[in-house]
């Protein structure tokens, strides 16, 4: 994959998906603005890349970053958006006030903040590529994790509108729905699980959607949940 000079934004850069994504993001060439809410130049010690930490529940702070970000390098060619969160173990019934507005907060009005604040700079080059990560949790409803599947259910049909509203200035938006992937906190939260996936395949995906040879594919909803 090439994104040699494609100026990258990265949300949710340092983590166990956004490590793999940033990483494969600047194997690839791409000049990449990682964001997380604590971050460092230190993190990927790499040419190219460059620490932007950054709080993304409102809109100011989105339209700083975004703003920010397509100021170092005069564009912004592609918005990756890992950050997200997951929190549940109880049913619809039993959900709090406060496990609904965080769910929504992590997993979807910071999605919005963060691909409209991108948008206005998109339209206007006429040109982009934005890539979000769902995840199979949006499609597939699951026990006890009614508002974080309906967070991820927001943000796929968020990801579906934004395609079709965009088509006219060539930007291309798409969502890829992970299984549960393989990191060191998911391992030890759930020991006895045997279907991970890899996140170094989503990355690779991900950065996939970012580069011209993706740059038909628009309004996909991709699932990653393994051969099994």
């Amino acid at each position: 994959m090439n994104l040699n000079n494609k100026a990258i934004l990265i949300t949710g850069a340092k983590g166990g998906l956004g490590t793999f994504v940033t990483t494969a993001a600047l194997d690839a060439g791409a000049l990449v603005v990682g964001s997380s809410r604590s971050i460092a130049s230190s993190d990927f010690p790499r040419e190219g890349f460059t620490a932007m930490p950054a709080e993304l529940s409102n809109s100011q702070n989105a339209s700083k970053l975004v703003d920010a970000a397509a100021a170092l390098h005069g564009r912004i060619d592609g918005l990756i958006h890992v950050m997200g969160g997951f929190a549940g173990g109880t049913s619809i019934a039993d959900t709090s006030d406060a496990m609904l507005e965080q769910m929504l907060d992590i997993n979807f009005r910071s999605a919005f903040y963060v691909i409209r604040a991108t948008l206005a700079h998109m339209r206007n080059q006429g040109s982009g590529r934005i890539v979000a990560i769902g995840s199979k949790a949006g499609v597939q409803a699951s026990p006890k994790a009614g508002v974080y599947g309906a967070s991820k259910a927001a943000l796929l049909s968020l990801i579906e509108t934004a395609a079709h509203e965009n088509r006219d200035k060539h930007i291309a938006i798409n969502a890829l729905n992970p299984g549960t992937m393989d990191t060191p906190a998911n391992r030890a939260a759930m020991p006895d699980f045997n279907k991970w996936i890899d996140p170094a395949q989503v990355a690779a995906l991900a950065v996939h959607l970012m580069s011209d040879q993706a740059a038909q594919i628009s309004g996909a909803s991709i699932p990653v949940d393994g051969a099994w």
